[in-house]
């Protein structure tokens, strides 16, 4: 599922949400300017920790970016294997010219994964600014994203229960740490399977930085006039309203969950009364029978306690009200600690409709930048 941006019109007060956005982004607007004196100079300054490598090095890292080398492409561009002459393996993400993103996501993600560190975050060991050429270098990470095993036939077989379980302890672990640990608070806002990359032990680390938010001072939701993300993992409030909170991330993960346990994507069709795989999944929950969601390749061999634990978590955390959503610190307690009595869930948040979306140029340049979707047919949550 393609990552978008849409301008909200008419969904808020313009003034209104450019100044919460404002307050909430001042200071970090200020470290990102010092950012791009430093980056225009090809010199770290004081702000991050990272190396620079040379355009050169790089090329010869990727082999001239060899499609040989080509790991995948996104939002941001294109993603590369590269050896460096001491052996030591990384995977560069280029900029594409023609890409929606820019200066700005890329200057978000130096900035946030160099003072970030944590074993379920994906490790940034410097970058690449040359002209037109704009590049991430990372470690690489031999088993590519989440998304690659569970949705694939032949690949889900190699997940079993117990390495599920703790991938998603992992992912949870990691949001614990942006959303409450961490010395800045972030919101990621585009949590999904594709952006949770499994090391050569299937530890998951969380990836793509270019979309998150710093929360300011003691605020516990913003609201926006550019809205990011994907569609199938966006909460309703964010998708339809433009606000946005750690419970967002919270609604992603609870999808992410529901995914991970059922091998199917949310987007899935199902010819039930369901629409996708939450309401699927409530639909089951309701009749007791939740385990039938579990995928198939995992047989018999799974643990009914845990999976039946991760899908009322799962629940929980797409419930339609952000009120209602636990936290990730509560996540994270009901995953370690099987005797919790969990609340009850209310109904989540399934309900999607169609809505044409027609966006001139103006629009788009109104949103500062943000990608129109122009005469396309796109799915939106509509919580009810």
């Amino acid at each position: 599922m393609d990552k978008i941006e849409v301008f909200c019109d008419g969904c808020m007060d313009v003034d209104k949400a450019k100044r919460n956005e404002d307050q909430v982004e001042f200071s970090f607007t200020n470290s990102l300017k010092s950012l791009e004196g430093s980056l225009a100079h090809d010199d770290i300054g004081e702000n991050v920790d990272l190396h620079v490598f040379d355009l050169s090095t790089i090329a010869k890292a990727t082999d001239d970016f060899s499609c040989s080398n080509k790991l995948g492409e996104g939002g941001f561009g294109s993603v590369y294997k590269g050896n460096l002459l001491n052996g030591k393996e990384i995977a560069v993400k280029r900029l594409s010219q023609s890409s929606g993103q820019g200066m700005q996501e890329f200057k978000n993600e130096v900035m946030l994964i160099a003072k970030l560190q944590h074993r379920n975050l994906v490790r940034l060991l410097g970058y690449c600014f040359h002209k037109q050429e704009k590049m991430l270098v990372y470690e690489y990470l031999p088993n590519k994203g989440l998304d690659s095993f569970i949705f694939d036939q032949e690949k889900a077989s190699l997940l079993d229960w117990k390495k599920r379980f703790r991938i998603i302890q992992g992912i949870a672990r990691g949001l614990l740490y942006l959303h409450h640990d961490s010395r800045l608070r972030i919101i990621h806002r585009d949590l999904k399977a594709s952006n949770v990359l499994l090391d050569s032990d299937l530890n998951p680390k969380i990836s793509d930085f270019g979309m998150a938010k710093i929360f300011g001072g003691v605020e516990d939701e913003v609201t926006t006039r550019r809205i990011v993300g994907t569609y199938g993992y966006m909460s309703p409030e964010y998708a339809m309203e433009g606000l946005f909170s750690i419970k967002s991330d919270v609604f992603s993960f609870g999808i992410l969950v529901l995914e991970i346990i059922s091998g199917r994507k949310n987007s899935s069709y199902y010819k039930e009364n369901s629409v996708n795989l939450i309401g699927h999944v409530w639909d089951l929950w309701k009749q007791d029978k939740a385990l039938t969601i579990v995928d198939s390749s995992l047989g018999d061999s799974f643990d009914a306690r845990e999976v039946l634990l991760c899908v009322h978590i799962g629940i929980l955390c797409v419930q339609e009200l952000a009120s209602d959503r636990p936290t990730m610190i509560d996540v994270a307690s009901m995953l370690s600690n099987h005797e919790t009595m969990l609340p009850s869930p209310n109904q989540p948040a399934f309900i999607f409709r169609e809505l044409k979306h027609v966006m001139n140029s103006t629009s788009a340049s109104a949103s500062g930048g943000a990608v129109s979707v122009c005469d396309e047919t796109i799915t939106i949550l509509h919580a009810r």
